[in-house]
């Protein structure tokens, strides 16, 4: 790779890194912002919990989620993370899900690797090798998991963002008809033929400004259209890309509550009705 000259670079650019470089500007996520349910939150029950995944890695290790107060057999939602793992943002997506009566489950796609390290740089640099195949493999058996549980109403729905929205639409063609709802955060879209396996109906949500993702939005609508799967696609005006994530910079406060809102009822439609 070509290294660039410092004028290879737009002037705006560099003055951002410097003030970077010299602490002014902290872009480091801040792990309390995400905190909306407290870990101890004494009306839910966690646990961590490893689920075998033999055509995988072998197993992956997750966030298990449930109601304290809950009797009879509960939907189930599958919380699928960005490309940094299993995450603080994460497991608090997960615990808004318990009170709101379902039983989540977040696996942590960095198992192989040791798990989330704690950190979201060295998570990066552990999520870039990792087989991308059998870490879909992880994902798929996560989902039968919870699926099949006694406790389960067979019922199950997924979620996910950045690297989880594209892991929900590959769960979609995959999984079929066993999947009930799929939520897909600005998640990268699958081709035409895939989609004509998606029955899952479809919640979709996007950043205006996040082209890279969005741009691949009207086409994969023409798709789902012309496979008559059930969905809604919205596009959320001046909003970036991770905009729902609010423990980083890019969280749009107005767009990650109306997509919560639309993603809460959307669940509650297809997976307690």
């Amino acid at each position: 790779m070509e290294r660039k000259k410092a004028s290879d670079y737009p002037q705006e650019l560099l003055n951002l890194f410097d003030k970077y470089v010299h602490g002014e500007i902290g872009l480091r996520p801040n792990y309390a912002w995400a905190e909306q349910v407290p870990k101890d939150d004494k009306r839910l029950r966690t646990e961590r919990v490893t689920v075998p995944s033999p055509k995988g890695n072998g197993e992956i290790k997750g966030y298990l989620v449930r109601p304290s107060n809950a009797t009879g057999k509960l939907p189930g939602v599958l919380v699928i993370h960005e490309n940094r793992g299993l995450n603080p943002y994460i497991e608090d997506v997960a615990r808004r899900l318990g009170l709101l009566g379902y039983m989540a489950f977040a696996p942590d796609g960095l198992t192989s690797a040791g798990g989330y390290p704690g950190d979201e740089e060295k998570a990066a640099a552990l999520f870039g090798p990792i087989d991308k195949p059998k870490m879909t493999e992880d994902f798929i058996a996560s989902a039968h998991w919870l699926k099949d549980r006694s406790d389960c109403s067979g019922k199950i729905g997924a979620v996910g963002f950045c690297f989880g929205g594209s892991m929900v639409n590959t769960l979609a063609v995959r999984l079929g008809s066993d999947l009930s709802a799929a939520v897909p955060f600005y998640g990268g879209q699958p081709n035409a033929a895939d989609a004509a396996k998606i029955k899952a109906p479809m919640l979709l949500h996007y950043g205006g400004l996040d082209t890279r993702i969005t741009g691949g939005w009207p086409a994969f609508e023409e798709a789902l259209k012309a496979n008559h799967v059930t969905y809604a696609g919205y596009v959320y005006e001046g909003a970036n890309h991770g905009f729902h994530n609010d423990m980083t910079p890019r969280y749009d406060e107005a767009a990650a509550k109306l997509a919560w809102q639309r993603t809460t009822d959307f669940f509650n439609k297809y997976l307690k009705g």
